[in-house]
């Protein structure tokens, strides 16, 4: 791997990338309020359910599906899982997060000369931020693996900020959770590579009545 390659890799690992990443919760605001989490123990349970049922069954496997669909130049599967991805997002504030985040990286893509002319890939890379960065994986030639990485260690980043935030709990605490994810993670990361089209999606009723309550909560530090 040249050292350009990894230059590329941090530019859209780092969390100065602006796509608001760190402005939602995921229903973690709600489940604070509402006495769910509690205390880290609490949060890192919290936390594990999505690693395992939206990062590894969800995001990663699609993840992997846009990265193909860019190197076989096939808008039409792009657009399918862009839209699968969606349809996996179960409030509106999911949904609508989702696709912030897509027209937000469209914009960085186009900042950077190198976002697609053509309006069918545009809207499909609208989406999501999973399009944009499988597409500029595409333009600067990275390692699916290596995009796959960088990918979870930001969604786990984003999720154990916001619990500094909302729990809360001191930074030492936070460096100790992200270092216990690591390891989780990279054990499930190989099982997200072996998910058959079939086999893609979790689901969180918790997360998701906790989102849906986010949605009209009347004080609140991040986005619905």
């Amino acid at each position: 791997m040249t050292l350009l390659t990894q230059l590329r890799m941090l530019q859209l690992a780092s969390p100065s990338l602006p796509v608001g990443g760190f402005t939602y919760s995921q229903g973690l605001e709600w489940a604070v309020e509402a006495g769910w989490v509690t205390d880290v123990t609490s949060f890192k349970k919290w936390q594990q359910l999505q690693l395992e049922q939206v990062l590894i069954r969800l995001d990663i496997p699609i993840l992997r599906r846009l990265y193909a669909a860019v190197f076989q130049h096939d808008v039409a599967a792009f657009r399918y899982w862009s839209a699968e991805l969606i349809a996996h997002r179960e409030t509106a504030e999911l949904r609508r997060e989702e696709q912030q985040r897509g027209a937000a990286m469209l914009r960085v893509l186009d900042g950077l000369q190198i976002a697609p002319e053509q309006p069918e890939w545009r809207q499909a890379i609208a989406l999501s931020q999973l399009g944009g960065l499988s597409w500029a994986a595409g333009q600067w030639q990275l390692p699916l693996d290596q995009v796959t990485l960088i990918w979870s260690y930001g969604w786990l980043e984003n999720a154990v900020m916001a619990g500094v935030k909302l729990v809360p709990f001191g930074q030492q605490a936070a460096q100790s959770l992200l270092a216990d994810f690591s390891d989780e993670l990279a054990s499930r990361l190989p099982d997200a590579a072996t998910l058959g089209d079939q086999q893609i999606g979790g689901s969180l009723p918790l997360m998701a009545i906790a989102s849906a309550r986010h949605e009209t909560q009347h004080t609140r530090l991040f986005r619905s």
